[in-house]
């Protein structure tokens, strides 16, 4: 499934990774309140233009989440029915959102992991932690719902009362635990972005 990203967000997500490249950057020649000359050892400058091209496959998860978002909703309203064929039609295409969005999650962890190995900053690096360990969570959640909407396609039988419970019941609880591990890496995001306006506050301070 191709994704197409507007001009907009593209243009965004650009101008927001640019300031944290700066930022960063910024940091790693600043010596005691006053600038020294970067040494040729660091490479926090290069690392954040990887990053660069790690937060375009960010930017098309979020793309994919939001549609996502609204087949749970689908899904749970066909299940409510007990409507096989839209249930398990709607179960089809989430796997095929997951995959995709799974794939861009290991693209984007191997950008960061890449990036976190170069000779970068201190506050850059736990930046890239953070991010990472967002991401992780992410793909981790994926994953869950993936192997709920997999039970759904393949199990759902509103004939057998049995197998309609147990398929629902784990339906629900690995939603539950996708909803969870999201707002985790929302956390770990979070707090990522916030040490980004952190540094740059410093610089501008500075």
């Amino acid at each position: 499934m191709y994704i197409q990203l507007t001009k907009a967000n593209l243009r965004l997500c650009l101008t927001v990774a640019v300031a944290v490249i700066l930022g960063f950057a910024l940091t790693s020649c600043r010596r005691s309140g006053g600038i020294s000359i970067i040494s040729p050892l660091d490479e926090t400058a290069d690392a954040a233009l990887i990053v660069v091209d790690a937060n375009k496959d960010l930017t098309k998860i979020k793309v994919l989440y939001q549609q996502n978002e609204g087949k749970r909703e689908d899904l749970k309203a066909a299940m409510e029915k007990n409507d096989v064929e839209s249930a398990k039609k709607i179960a089809d295409e989430v796997l095929y959102l997951i995959n995709d969005g799974t794939a861009f999650g290991k693209a984007a962890v191997e950008k960061i992991q890449k990036a976190q190995e170069m000779q970068i900053n201190d506050d850059y690096r736990e930046y890239l932690r953070l991010k990472e360990e967002a991401l992780k969570r992410q793909l981790e959640a994926f994953e869950n719902y993936r192997q709920a909407a997999r039970l759904l396609r393949d199990s759902y039988d509103p004939k057998d009362v049995k197998m309609r419970e147990k398929v629902k019941e784990e339906f629900k609880t690995r939603s539950e635990n996708y909803r969870k591990l999201m707002e985790d890496a929302r956390d770990y995001s979070s707090r990522a972005n916030e040490l980004a306006k952190d540094v740059i506050r410093r610089q501008q301070d500075n």
